[in-house]
């Protein structure tokens, strides 16, 4: 084998996790994709022989890449048209990940909800929280990755952890359940009644709407049943033409995806509590849905 298919299919090895990192870090597919081509390039240009580690030198400069790329982007998600929701991924962990914990931490961390809170938490701290927390890596080999002290990275680890815990949502949900909702809340918003939708309505339900200014959406979120309930029965049934409802598995929770003459036009996925839906997030940006087509 010669030294370039070595580097090429070490790299395809371990592929799997940096697109995770990158993706949990920034948010993106396509951020996340150059980052991960980006490190291919310095990996295929490195000194091999003197790498002990690949799968944790891979991830070093994978994080570090992200790390200065979400640097980057952290302004134009401020000029952002609206609210800015990370962009929706299928996930469908399969044979890949049979373990029950590992396949819910996976899940977890890659929840829209949780993707929203990292985005308030500082670059060091989302590399720590993504590192440690969705990929198990202990302190040392994170302190290693950031250079930063192991005590610098458990205070970076602990902040992050409470910030993220205060304002997740708290509630473990069966996915059947929340599926059992999704589609009764389609169901309800689409041919049903603003009684039958409401009921399924927490009183303090926020509506998140990305569509960064180039399809119609709202451009603030909406709270409370009574107005998330009327502004969903009023543009459910002019929004979408030809409408097509696929079920699927986005970020690592049930959701729908819905099609307009065939390509698609919104990401619906809910969070759920008590038996009621809590959050909404309709995602209509076409740029953050090319992932989908």
């Amino acid at each position: 084998m010669t030294a370039p298919d070595t580097a090429l299919g070490t790299f395809e090895e371990h592929r799997t996790i940096l697109t995770g990192v990158a993706y949990r870090m920034l948010g993106r597919v396509a951020d996340a994709e150059d980052v991960v081509q980006e490190a291919w390039l310095r990996w295929a240009g490195a000194e091999r022989d003197e790498v002990r580690d690949a799968r944790g030198y891979l991830v070093r400069i994978t994080t570090r890449l992200a790390i200065d790329r979400l640097r980057q982007v952290r302004s134009r998600n401020e000029a952002y048209v609206g609210p800015w929701v990370p962009e929706p991924i299928a996930t469908d962990f399969g044979a890949t990940v049979p373990d029950t914990a590992e396949r819910a931490v996976l899940a977890d961390s890659v929840s829209l909800a949780v993707l929203v809170v990292l985005e308030s938490l500082s670059p060091l701290e989302r590399a720590v929280f993504v590192l440690r927390e969705a990929f198990g890596f202990p302190f040392r080999e994170i302190a290693a990755t950031l250079d930063r002290s192991e005590t610098a990275v458990r205070q970076l680890a602990g902040r992050a952890r409470r910030h993220v815990d205060e304002r997740r949502p708290r509630f473990a949900v069966d996915p059947a359940q929340r599926r059992d909702l999704t589609e009764r809340f389609l169901a309800a918003a689409t041919g049903g009644s603003i009684e039958q939708l409401l009921e399924l309505l927490a009183p303090d339900v926020r509506l998140v709407g990305d569509s960064g200014g180039r399809t119609k959406g709202p451009l603030r979120v909406i709270e409370s049943a009574d107005k998330v309930g009327r502004f969903l029965f009023a543009v459910a049934r002019t929004s979408v033409a030809e409408p097509e409802l696929r079920f699927m598995e986005i970020n690592g929770a049930p959701g729908v995806l819905i099609l307009s003459r065939g390509r698609p036009d919104t990401v619906c996925s809910v969070e759920v509590a008590d038996g009621r839906i809590t959050g909404i997030y309709l995602q209509r940006n076409p740029d953050k849905l090319t992932a989908l087509a």
